[in-house]
């Protein structure tokens, strides 16, 4: 199994970072040790400062395909859930600095805390669904997929030029803008269409 994340998928979030809007699907790669599954804590790194949520709604791919044309792709997932890429933010500016690659501020262990529950697409318009991430129980993120620069279709029909997607394979797919820092103490909840997802403590 295979963690995909999608990159500046949301207009805002790109200007929020400072970053250009892309044309085509930016994605970077987790380990499979950075899941932590909902009802687990998350416990704060010691190699960062500053640490930042980003939630994100996730696809979990159910049917090997390479190649896959966007019209197809439909039918290699069935569900979906959330998560939150943890990006360890003064690492990744370091990186940014000098040119390098940052898997080391996003792909450290348990940096992918995702939802023990997923759900089924059908009856679902997969463009116009609302996911929100509160904070200590103040909302911090609200993202609408409407707003997404690259729907789910075109993120598997474009990844999967590059590589074959395997059945459980992840694809989070972009963080909306409203990112910020966690503390130790601090209480994250995800909610899809208005139902809980997940909570996660920082400890």
């Amino acid at each position: 199994m295979k963690i995909i994340c999608i990159g500046r998928n949301y207009a805002d979030h790109a200007k929020e970072m400072k970053a250009e809007v892309p044309t085509a699907p930016v994605f970077f790669m987790k380990p499979d040790t950075a899941i932590l599954r909902d009802g687990y804590d998350f416990y704060f790194p010691d190699f960062t400062q500053d640490l930042h949520y980003e939630c994100e709604l996730v696809v979990r791919i159910d049917k090997v395909g390479k190649n896959i044309s966007e019209k197809f792709a439909h039918k290699y997932y069935s569900d979906i859930t959330l998560g939150i890429d943890f990006t360890a933010r003064d690492l990744q500016q370091q990186c940014k600095e000098k040119g390098l690659p940052w898997e080391i501020a996003k792909s450290f262990e348990h940096s992918a805390p995702i939802s023990q529950k997923f759900i089924s697409v059908e009856n679902l318009d997969l463009n116009n669904l609302t996911f929100e991430l509160k904070k200590n129980s103040e909302t911090v993120q609200i993202g609408h997929t409407s707003d997404m620069l690259f729907t789910i279709d075109k993120i598997i029909a474009y990844i999967s030029q590059f590589m074959t997607l395997k059945k459980g394979d992840l694809i989070f797919t972009g963080t909306p803008a409203g990112v910020g820092p966690v503390q130790i103490g601090d209480v994250l909840e995800g909610f899809l269409e208005g139902t809980k997802m997940y909570e996660f403590k920082v400890k």
